[in-house]
């Protein structure tokens, strides 16, 4: 019996449609199998039916590297959830550490001590001193900085006021010989116009 040629169409009747869906999809594994076997090849398989199901067929190498993602993903969730703890511890720290930074700056500042015990009061007051003794000498550097300083100024001050008594020294010899030169000068308008004879004359001029 000679066997019909198949139409490439979607099959309308659905349960002659998932009679051909098993039958060819078994087929299609075997053959995956075989031209893994036969061939020496590898071969991955995936197949979803119309219901969504999932049908898969992989070869040796597939396989081996499907586990190691899974290894790898695992260990990567393992790896999170251990960093998340450790974020979480140390969160607990910090706000710890702050809490504590904050009574004990409680402390020094003179609040809270009615619950401090004479070695806690002792380790305040060794703690106070030393601030103290930084603050001072942090004190006494910047004061001995504002000396050097306010003493440069005063040399650069001396420095400009031993000029300033040269210049006024050597401008009076300037001035001098423009004054010289204006009195010669008014001195001979004066011999000039002691020369010049004036004469009173009645008439007409040439009369005489």
């Amino acid at each position: 019996m000679v066997r019909g040629k198949t139409q490439m169409r979607r099959i309308e009747n659905a349960a002659s449609r998932q009679v051909t869906f098993s039958k060819r999809r078994n087929g299609l594994l075997k053959k995956a199998y075989e031209l893994s076997v036969l061939c020496d090849a590898e071969v991955a398989l995936i197949v979803f039916s119309a219901r969504g199901k999932l049908y898969e067929f992989a070869s040796s190498r597939y396989m081996a590297k499907v586990k190691e993602v899974e290894i790898n993903n695992n260990e990567t969730e393992r790896s999170m959830e251990q960093w998340k703890c450790e974020a979480t511890n140390m969160s607990k720290k910090i706000e710890h550490l702050e809490a504590q930074k904050s009574i004990c700056c409680r402390k020094l500042l003179g609040e809270n001590l009615g619950s401090s015990s004479i070695d806690e009061l002792n380790e305040l007051e060794a703690q106070l001193e030393q601030s103290l003794s930084r603050v001072k000498g942090k004190k006494r550097t910047m004061l001995e900085e504002q000396i050097a300083q306010l003493k440069e100024n005063e040399k650069a001050l001396l420095n400009e006021n031993a000029s300033l008594r040269e210049q006024c020294k050597s401008e009076p010899l300037l001035k001098l010989a423009p004054t010289q030169e204006n009195g010669a000068c008014c001195h001979t308008r004066e011999e000039h116009s002691e020369d010049v004879e004036t004469k009173l004359m009645i008439g007409r001029p040439g009369s005489s």
